[in-house]
Order: structure tokens, then C-alpha cells, then sequence
């Protein structure tokens, strides 16, 4: 990369590239998934929490074959709480190009569902709730949104079969997914969204900032 007139600067692992990306703000991080100390995911959330880095690109390395998992994979961001309505907004405008838009918001938890209602109501979109899984089937069935903002922990059918039906539905199949979860996601976990879901988002506090 320093022949092609890039400055290239280097970590051996997650938090000595924490320490450096602090040290020097380069333009564009390359992440590796798998470190013995922290991983890329772990700290692809750290950078992104951080003021200071959070709009830096990154481009993750991974194991994955598939052109489309790997693409999704390295698009990902994972936004930890508090959760303000700008940094929601942008995040759904990277996949809604045109207005007006419709998003369904799936949330078994009526508080958390009414205050995600909330922060949306001030964007110019339709808005379509649901309040568990097998809701969400019946909701699509009569409307199909533009985007959906999914809780992963619900009763009935949970986030991931929620997913896996979408996705085997060719009616369904390309309406961009937006987790929304307050659980700790395991590799497992990443492997059963990866390629199905544009972005997670920890849920946290909602704020209007």
C-alpha cells in the first residue's frame, strides 16, 4: 500500500488498533474479524461510539466467501446507546432513497415500541407497528413496508425466525432489516443474521438529541 502513495500505519491487534486509530485518525481503517485480544466486531462498536472516530470508514476483513454476506458483514455498524433521533434518521436514509416511505417498527415491548414511534414520527414516513413475530406476517401481508426495524427477543416467533421467513419469501426477500436488540449478539448469532440484515443497532436509551 506505500507504493501505491498510501501512509500505512499498523496494529497487531484490537486494542493496540484502538490505541492507534485515536493516535493518528486515518481516513480509512482495514479491520480484521478475527483477533485473540478483541475482536473486529467488537471493535468496529468501539469506533463507532467514539466521537472522534465514528465517521471514519471501515473495511472489514473476514473469512466469508460469499460476495453478498461479505459485503453486508463489512457494511454493518453497531450503535450503542443512548440512541438520538439524528444518528436513527441517518441510519435509515442510507436505505430509504425515495419519499414518502413506509417503516414497520416490530417490537413486543409497548413502551420501547411507542418510544421508537416517537424519535420516527418527525421523519416523513408512513409508520406501521407490529407486536410480535407472527404480527409481522400479517401486517406485511396487507402492506409491504419499505423498511423494517426489528427486535430480535420476542414471544411467539423471535427476530431470527422472523428473518429467515422474510428472506425465503420472494415477496419479501429485499425489504431491508434493521435489528434493533438489547442482546449481546454471539458469533452464532452474527452467523444467523449475516447477509439477511443491514444493520444492528443495540437498544438502549432513546433520546431526541
Amino acid at each position: 500500500m506505500n507504493r501505491e502513495g498510501f501512509n500505512v500505519d499498523t496494529a497487531a491487534g484490537g486494542l493496540a488498533g484502538l490505541e492507534r486509530a485515536r493516535a493518528s485518525r486515518p481516513e480509512v481503517i482495514i479491520l480484521d474479524v478475527m483477533m485473540p485480544d478483541l475482536d473486529g466486531w467488537s471493535v468496529l462498536q468501539r469506533l463507532k461510539v467514539d466521537p472522534l472516530l465514528a465517521n471514519i470508514p471501515v473495511v472489514m476483513l473476514t473469512m466469508v466467501d460469499d460476495k453478498g454476506r461479505g459485503f453486508t458483514l463489512g457494511a454493518s455498524d453497531y450503535l450503542t446507546k443512548p440512541i438520538d433521533r439524528g444518528r436513527l434518521a441517518a441510519v435509515l436514509r442510507k436505505y430509504i432513497k425515495e419519499q414518502p416511505f413506509s417503516i414497520l417498527v416490530v417490537e413486543d415491548d409497548g413502551t420501547s415500541r411507542e418510544m421508537l414511534l416517537k424519535l420516527l414520527s418527525e421523519e416523513p414516513c408512513q409508520l406501521m407497528e407490529a407486536e410480535n413475530g407472527r404480527d409481522v406476517l400479517r401486517v406485511i401481508e396487507e402492506q409491504s413496508p419499505d423498511l423494517i426495524l426489528l427486535d430480535l427477543m420476542m414471544p411467539e416467533m423471535d427476530g431470527f425466525e422472523v428473518v429467515e421467513r422474510l428472506r425465503q419469501d420472494e415477496r419479501w426477500k429485499s425489504i431491508p432489516i434493521v435489528v434493533v436488540t438489547a442482546k449481546d449478539l454471539t458469533n452464532d448469532d452474527r452467523q444467523r443474521l449475516s447477509g439477511y440484515v443491514e444493520q444492528v443497532i443495540q437498544k438502549g436509551v432513546y433520546t431526541q438529541q
